[in-house]
């Protein structure tokens, strides 16, 4: 069952001149690789450590249309936002998302000034999407809920004050690094050589060098352009590029934490007017609640982590809207995200600068792009690779034009048709059409029965072992980490980690003993 958009971890066999080498494996670096392979170049795609390493994968894990934008004035930001939504959800990638209900609850603390604001920003992003032509069948349009209507639809509301609420929809990912992988992987499909374990020494327009994190090998490759899409350490590949991370904290909740949420709640800020804390039910049987906007300073870390202060406002907002009180003691787990925002030199916070993208050229050649957001990764690598041909010597290439708009992902179909396949539930809401892959790739290579496969490596762990074994022969998983970090989400709990690791080393065991070496 092996297909030709396996992901490689090092360097050995890899390219030494292409046209384009891309730097960095987050969501808007696979989306560059994607991009500039279906437009007929060859291209290299490397990452120091593993895919959707960084940002890509601490966001909200939604499909935002650009409303929260449009609040603060950047309506090209939240139009655009609204067009790539439409395209992820309708097009490229309706397997990975689906139309989310929010729930915005009036509150004694809402007033009615505040809740008529709330009600025109509603009806404001419904406008958002008929402008991007996105069907009302994907996302219907908003409505007034009476009190009744928003405690059926959100039991654990505190129901005392509760006036009514506000109904709209949004989109909502599966997984956010699954959307990377499987950008990377449809790179891959057609043509892109993506290799993590793979750190970037030193880059120019004309190629860098490169040294394989497995070996300690060195390398070098020529190239007639370098995309430099290292998130918020672009600074530390090109010392023009100035960024001004911002931290933004998610806590994760079980489910029964806050019994019965069946849809998402946009929580009132108190004293705030355009400010809410979300807290969003997840297909696993988890609830993230986020987020914050912290500036960072200082060296950027691999991981960040969450504070305390931080924590604490997330469970005090979240507590004032619902009748439980929620207590340190109900966090499971916590992530945190750094934003790769672009200084603006106007000072002030963070929460006001920019989401908008910058490509900016630097003075070796290299093309560096920032900024943006998770949803606007397609045109944000467009515009990437626009100006990458643009620059020389990759301005005499022969490139077709850009193609992703019209482009769906490895295991896209419309919904209709993924509801009609006879897979698991689980594998096709990840992996798409590719549920039949999936499973059927884990039992060549361990000879296990299906059922074994696919049952939960651990009791309250959904992720089977036919995910770990597709996460090692196809998508480049290369140890215990990345399988349960990134390829599966299991990491975001700490104790059901530690539960499905003798899983992830099963799985490396069992494709390490089948390769063809070992038979």
């Amino acid at each position: 069952m092996r297909s030709p958009e396996r992901i490689t971890p090092g360097l050995a066999g890899a390219p030494t001149d292409v046209d384009l080498v891309v730097v960095g494996l987050g969501i808007t670096g696979a989306g560059v690789a994607l991009d500039a392979a279906t437009r007929g170049l060859s291209v290299l795609a490397v990452d120091a450590h593993d895919l959707a390493y960084g940002t890509s994968r601490w966001s909200s894990k939604l499909v935002h249309g650009g409303l929260r934008y449009l609040a603060k004035g950047q309506v090209g930001v939240a139009h655009e936002s609204a067009v790539e939504r439409g395209v992820l959800m309708e097009v490229t990638a309706p397997h990975l998302t689906r139309p989310m209900p929010v729930v915005v609850p009036l509150t004694s603390s809402v007033t009615r000034a505040q809740a008529a604001l709330t009600s025109v920003g509603l009806r404001a992003g419904d406008a958002l999407r008929r402008g991007a032509r996105t069907a009302v069948e994907t996302l219907p349009r908003p409505r007034r809920l009476s009190a009744t209507e928003t405690l059926a639809l959100a039991p654990p509301l505190r129901p005392a004050g509760l006036r009514g609420g506000m109904l709209s929809w949004d989109g909502q990912l599966v997984d956010d690094a699954r959307l990377v992988t499987t950008v990377a992987r449809t790179a891959a499909a057609h043509g892109a050589v993506v290799r993590t374990r793979a750190r970037v020494l030193g880059a120019t327009g004309t190629g860098v060098r490169l040294r394989d994190e497995l070996t300690g090998a060195t390398t070098t490759v020529t190239a007639r352009a370098v995309v430099n899409a290292a998130g918020v350490w672009a600074g530390e590949l090109d010392d023009d590029v100035v960024l001004r991370p911002s931290r933004g904290t998610h806590l994760v909740l079980r489910a029964d934490a806050l019994p019965g949420l069946q849809v998402s709640v946009f929580a009132p800020v108190p004293g705030e007017t355009n400010r809410f804390v979300l807290v969003l039910p997840q297909p696993d049987g988890t609830v993230y609640v986020g987020l914050t906007d912290e500036p960072v300073d200082g060296p950027v870390p691999d991981v960040p982590e969450a504070t305390e202060p931080e924590i604490g406002f997330l469970l005090d907002v979240v507590s004032a809207c619902f009748a439980r009180q929620l207590h340190r003691s109900d966090v499971v787990g916590a992530f945190a995200g750094l934003r790769p925002l672009l200084e603006s030199g106007a000072g002030g916070s963070t929460a006001d600068l920019s989401r908008k993208h910058a490509v900016l050229i630097g003075r070796s050649g290299v093309v560096t792009v920032v900024g943006g957001k998770l949803t606007t990764y397609r045109r944000m690598a467009q515009d990437a690779v626009d100006a990458a041909l643009a620059t020389p010597p990759a301005a005499g290439l022969a490139a077709g034009p850009c193609r992703t708009r019209a482009l769906p992902l490895l295991g896209a179909a419309p919904r209709d048709r993924l509801a009609a396949l006879e897979q698991p539930e689980r594998l096709v809401r990840r992996y798409g059409t590719d549920a039949a892959l999936v499973l059927a790739d884990a039992v060549e290579v361990t000879g296990l029965a299906e059922d074994d496969l696919l049952a939960p490596v651990a009791e309250g762990v959904a992720v089977t072992l036919a995910e770990l074994v597709f996460g090692v022969t196809h998508e480049g998983a290369h140890d215990v980490a990345d399988l349960l970090d990134r390829r599966t989400r299991v990491g975001l709990v700490p104790a059901d980690r530690a539960l499905a690791e003798p899983a992830a080393r099963r799985a490396l065991a069992l494709v390490a003993g089948a390769a063809p070496g070992n038979r």
